[in-house]
């Protein structure tokens, strides 16, 4: 049961026919882990804090610097050489006492996503780089948790959402593969982001986990913006049979 300080709290977002006491209930309910407190994982985890998650787990292995600031904005400059991971939980918790935060200040391995994924009601993927992204979604897939997914560079964006609670959801190595032959990872210290593109994405995470956390249906479509021209183009996705992952002999 919500208390009326809930209640008066997250009075505006359950007007919402589509959100409702039911929703927030579900909400404060919800045990969410983000991984990446970068420029992703900055917005997504501050309106998930706002909104209410009652647990938000944060898992990042790096400092923060200053070159980092003029995307990730939950940061000061009084927190250069800080852990991503428990800097940006203390701006959660001074945002909203009422939830639960915690912070891992390392890398999210196989190992500790086996261990630590049980309990879990949804995983936001706000890594930088493809051997992240494969490893947690596998850690995702096997362990049945729904997972949303974004990544941002120069000008362009992609979101998609995965809800391995259904038999018959694709992956992400269905639109990605396993990275086999792929070239490096194209990373923002060398062809650069703008602050307000990777923060739309990351925002739209936490649109999507609010939407999947309160019953909507939020799989199987990949959004890419091109921020150049403000223009999204969505596609269809569908299990691949021959995935690594979720295929047939995956």
């Amino acid at each position: 049961m919500l208390s009326d300080d809930q209640l008066l709290r997250y009075s505006r977002q359950i007007l919402l026919p589509a959100f409702d006491i039911e929703g927030q209930e579900n909400v404060s309910a919800a045990r969410v882990m983000i991984i990446g407190a970068g420029g992703l994982g900055c917005p997504a985890a501050l309106y998930l804090a706002g909104a209410g998650v009652g647990e938000i787990v944060l898992v990042d292995p790096d400092t923060v610097e200053a070159s980092n600031l003029h995307r990730q904005i939950a940061y000061r400059e009084s927190d250069i050489g800080q852990p991503k991971a428990q800097a940006l939980a203390a701006q959660l918790m001074a945002l909203n006492s009422g939830i639960r935060v915690a912070a891992w200040p390392r890398a999210a391995d196989p190992d500790w996503l086996a261990k630590q994924l049980p309990g879990v009601t949804l995983v936001l993927d706000c890594t930088d780089n493809f051997r992240s992204r494969d490893q947690i979604n596998r850690a995702c897939h096997a362990a049945g948790i729904p997972l949303i997914s974004a990544a941002a560079i120069r000008l362009e964006g992609q979101l998609a959402a995965f809800d391995f609670r259904r038999p018959d959801s694709p992956c992400y190595a269905c639109v990605y593969g396993d990275g086999d032959g792929a070239a490096p990872d194209t990373l923002c210290s060398e062809s650069g982001i703008l602050g307000p593109v990777v923060g739309t994405l990351g925002t739209l995470q936490a649109h999507l986990a609010l939407r999947l956390l309160t019953g909507a249906e939020v799989g199987g479509t990949l959004h890419l913006l091109d921020a150049t021209t403000l223009s999204w183009r969505t596609l269809r996705l569908k299990r691949d049979p021959a995935c690594p992952v979720c295929g047939t002999h995956g």
